[in-house]
């Protein structure tokens, strides 16, 4: 089953079961893949729906902060539900050590050696870890790594 699927049918168990804020938050989802289907004129496959997902967590995290920052808890709170929902949709977070040993298996298949060869590590990365780890994380390790 597709991961779109699996929003439209998370979005009827919401409706059933009257939960508005989940509702909303799903919706928000779905509307995003719509138009993201009609502007580009595809079916969005489910590692698209990942990069879709994921980016719509960035936004919200960076919203949570200015929101913060403006003494707007209530809108934060919100927006830090929304985070939840959209996380429930995406596959399992990798550990700390899974990420090590990606980040080390994709430095040594690329060849890299120094830190112009980073474009190259995070290039084979990318796919992996799509949804599944902060991307902002696994470059601060990429450069951890090739600066030894």
């Amino acid at each position: 089953m597709s991961m779109k699927t699996d929003l439209t049918n998370a979005m009827k168990e919401a409706m059933r079961a009257k939960q508005k804020p989940r509702l909303g938050a799903i919706r928000l989802m779905l509307a995003e893949v719509k138009r993201i289907e009609v502007d580009e004129r595809i079916v969005v496959s489910d590692e698209r729906l990942l990069a879709i997902l994921d980016k719509m967590i960035k936004q919200r995290r960076d919203s949570v902060s200015q929101y913060q920052a403006a003494g707007r808890d209530e809108l934060a709170a919100i927006e830090t539900f929304e985070i939840s929902v959209i996380q429930e949709f995406l596959p399992k977070a990798l550990s700390d050590e899974e990420i090590n040993a990606m980040v080390i298996k994709a430095i040594s298949e690329s060849g890299a050696e120094s830190m112009r060869d980073m474009g190259k590590v995070m290039a084979i990365l990318k796919p992996k870890i799509q949804g599944r780890a902060d991307g902002g994380a696994v470059s601060g390790l990429v450069k951890i790594e090739l600066n030894r």
